[in-house]
Parts: structure tokens; C-alpha cells; sequence
């Protein structure tokens, strides 16, 4: 079995999903495995991955909208606001969603389906430079 490793960083300019699949399938291929798993770990607490619908932009936005219903930008709920009012709602949503994914390698291809794309999600306003670890193990 071989291992390989990269850290792939993401630029956000706003608060939202952020499509990485392109990157991750680029760096994934370039390993030259044909079967294995790839982990990708998001290295943040304002920030999560997800792997959601990429062809109808409106899933993006509903699921956007929904978090900001669940978690609210309101002052008065949040002891946390070190950095503005966006600080803890950001660690909420990261908390509801995932920091770390698997996705099967098959035949030297990420296994997703048809309309499955991996998604940065920035719960934060201001742009980030966010670090995702991607590990594939295969052969």
C-alpha cells in the first residue's frame, strides 16, 4: 500500500460553499493509485466540509440560508464574539456540519456520484486562507 499527503488551500472571499472538487480530483490523479481512500480534514473551527449537490446553485443557497436560520448572527444568544458577531454562529455551523471526509478511489477516480461535488463551507464573512489535508492510501 502507498500513502500520499497535501495540504490544499483554499481562498475564500465570503461566507459560503466553496466547490474543491476540481482540486482534489487533480491531486488525487496525479498519485497515480487506481483503488483507495482519500480522507480530507478541514483544519478550522469556522470552517467544514461537505459533499452536496454541485449542479442546482439553489441547493447551495438554501443550505447557506438554513445554517443562518439555525445558527444566527444575533448578539444577545453568544457569550463568544472575540471577533465580531459572526464568531460563534461560525463555530456552530462548523460543529453541525463535518471537518473531515472519506471518498472511496476506483479505477484512479474519486468515487462520487453523479451530482456529488466536496464543498469548503466558510461560516465566516471575511475571506480566509483555509488549509484542507487531503491523505490518500491505495495502491
Amino acid at each position: 500500500m502507498r500513502q500520499a499527503a497535501h495540504t490544499l488551500v483554499v481562498r475564500t472571499r465570503k461566507q459560503g460553499l466553496v466547490e474543491i472538487t476540481g482540486d482534489v480530483a487533480d491531486w488525487t490523479a496525479r498519485q497515480g493509485m487506481a483503488t483507495g481512500l482519500l480522507t480530507l480534514f478541514c483544519r478550522h473551527t469556522s470552517a467544514s466540509l461537505l459533499i452536496q449537490e454541485n449542479a442546482a446553485p439553489e441547493v447551495r443557497a438554501d443550505l447557506e440560508a438554513f445554517l443562518a436560520r439555525l445558527a444566527p448572527e444575533d448578539p444577545q444568544l453568544y457569550a463568544h464574539d472575540d471577533e465580531g458577531p459572526d464568531d460563534m454562529p461560525a463555530h456552530i455551523r462548523a460543529a453541525l456540519t463535518q471537518t473531515a471526509l472519506s471518498v472511496p478511489l476506483v479505477d484512479g477516480r474519486l468515487a462520487l456520484g453523479t451530482w456529488q461535488g466536496i464543498f469548503l463551507f466558510e461560516h465566516r464573512h471575511r475571506p480566509h486562507d483555509r488549509e484542507v489535508v487531503l491523505h490518500l492510501a491505495g495502491e
